[in-house]
């Protein structure tokens, strides 16, 4: 099934939507802020804090909480980068040439940060989990450099291959095609994208790559603490270069400079790919022609319905995320109670994944599915939630159904969690739950009401509110509208306005014109 990828260019930033079968699967957003630390950003940091207890050091890189460094994170060629990080700052090393480079001692697993680090030590390092909750960056000096179809690794000197590249000759090529390509001590991972592509379009990425790796010992020289020394210049582009594995149908964009932007780079990837492309020129905003405003708006919340009729309940804490399925209103499919709580699961399963996916929950994830006795069905569920998360980028495991009927997943974490508000505060109670009784505001409405007929002089009044309001006014024998009447001689006109709050209401002349109510 192809995808559709729709871009929404707005003065915050962008949004971006991947959708499958006009269903959304994907949900990016990137502001303009400056202040954002993207994964695979590499930065110029200063370490803070050694902490032997922790084997970790926290790393200043210009976030208002210290990055953490741990030092499972500091790859074995860390002396390495420490080395040629300082020939770049002091100005002896010009380029990124390893041709003569002397490698330092490889690092064991089971070292101690603080034989490495040093506090008020600069050391260049790379975003590996993005700021989550009150926690700063995580960071790791095992740099690499990704691309379209293969990521850089300094100081190693093999060419691997993704696993996910299905066949022996082709993971040979691809293999033998990096080796006569890479530069010496500068490794290369191949990636999926990479299958079945010709060798004129790898070379060229190796190129850009390799170009990318120059650029750091360009900008080094002159960067101080806290600079940023190699990051995407666009969100859309880094999402775009990681979902190439994908087969898209349609990409569509709603600004004319980034459309441009892209067919230039969808062209220096696959001259194919600009025909895929599309400016959106509508009034209307493009996530609400596309309908992505409303799935937003029916997927974010706490109870997401499924398309079976069933409904999941999600919680979130510091600890995990809790999924709870109902089978609802769900209609049975057969009279064996069993097998509708499996279609029930099965339809949840599904959408579970898919809500995973979209709000890129990590961590711990427990399901409660309703009770399931057979094993083959759990069985069943268990393949069909798989297969349901096979599209799913993040590092992933499922666990088999425990004998409580919950299944736990762990979930790779490397951005904060897609969270999106769905609820709006009540206008009436300002989100208090409680509102001021009706007898009160009649008290209100009665004294304005004095006001206008004894001190204005008004004799034709009308007076706007909700129907509930107007109502209460207008019912009963003898209504409040004809004591009004008995005690000011002056005949209350009511109008009811459903776009009126609850307990809002205004007075208008003979004229329609709206009376101010304050009072002297």
């Amino acid at each position: 099934m192809a995808y559709d990828m729709i871009i929404d260019v707005g003065q915050d930033g962008e949004r971006i939507a991947l959708l499958k079968d006009k269903k959304l699967v994907e949900l990016h957003q990137g502001t303009n802020d400056s202040g954002n630390f993207l994964v695979g950003e590499i930065y110029l940091g200063k370490v803070k804090k050694i902490m032997p207890g922790l084997n970790a050091a926290f790393v200043d890189v210009g976030h208002e909480k210290d990055a953490f460094l741990h030092y499972h994170d500091l790859g074995p060629y860390i002396r390495s980068w420490q080395k040629i990080t300082k020939e770049t700052l002091d100005g002896s090393r010009k380029d990124g040439d390893l041709t003569d480079f002397v490698l330092e001692p490889e690092t064991v697993k089971t070292g101690k940060i603080s034989q490495i680090l040093k506090r008020n030590q600069e050391i260049l390092v790379q975003i590996l989990k993005e700021p989550i909750s009150s926690k700063g960056p995580r960071l790791t000096t095992e740099i690499s450099i990704a691309g379209r179809y293969f990521i850089l690794v300094p100081f190693y000197d093999t060419v691997n291959v993704s696993k996910k590249v299905s066949t022996l000759e082709e993971r040979k090529r691809l293999k033998n095609l990096g080796n006569s390509l890479k530069t010496p001590k500068l490794g290369l991972i191949c990636r999926t994208a990479a299958e079945q592509k010709g060798g004129q379009d790898l070379h060229q990425d190796i190129l850009e790559l390799q170009q990318k790796w120059e650029s750091i010992f360009t900008i080094l020289p002159n960067a101080q603490t806290r600079d940023k020394v190699l990051g995407e210049a666009q969100k859309s582009f880094a999402i775009l270069r990681d979902l190439l594995s994908y087969e898209f149908s349609s990409i569509t964009v709603n600004q004319k400079i980034l459309y441009e932007e892209m067919k230039i780079y969808l062209t220096s990837i696959d001259k194919q790919l600009p025909k895929l492309l599309k400016q959106y020129t509508g009034k209307e905003g493009i996530f609400s022609q596309f309908g992505i405003d409303k799935q937003i708006q029916a997927s974010f919340g706490k109870t997401v319905s499924c398309p079976g009729g069933s409904y999941l309940i999600i919680e979130h804490t510091e600890a995990l995320h809790s999924i709870d399925v109902n089978s609802g209103s769900k209609q049975a499919r057969s009279s064996n109670q069993e097998e509708n709580a499996l279609a029930a699961n099965l339809d949840a399963a599904k959408e579970i994944a898919r809500q995973l996916r979209l709000r890129d929950m990590g961590g711990i994830v427990v399901i409660d599915f309703i009770d399931l006795r057979t094993p083959s069905f759990k069985k069943q569920l268990w393949n069909t939630l798989s297969q349901a998360m096979e599209e799913d980028k993040a590092k992933h495991t499922i666990l088999p159904m425990s004998k409580f009927g919950l299944i736990q997943i762990t979930r790779q974490r490397v951005r904060p969690e897609m969270s999106i508000t769905t609820a709006e505060k009540c206008p009436t109670c300002n989100g208090s739950g409680a509102v001021v009784s009706s007898v009160m505001i009649m008290d209100d409405i009665e004294k304005h009401l004095s006001h206008l007929v004894t001190v204005a002089n008004h004799k034709n009044l009308t007076i706007v509110t909700n129907p509930y309001l107007g109502a209460y006014v207008t019912s009963g024998l003898p209504s409040l509208r004809m004591k009004w009447y008995a005690k000011y001689k002056v005949w209350v006109k009511v109008k009811s306005d459903v776009k009126q709050g609850m307990m809002d209401y205004s007075f208008v002349d003979q004229h329609d014109e709206v009376i101010s109510l304050e009072m002297p």
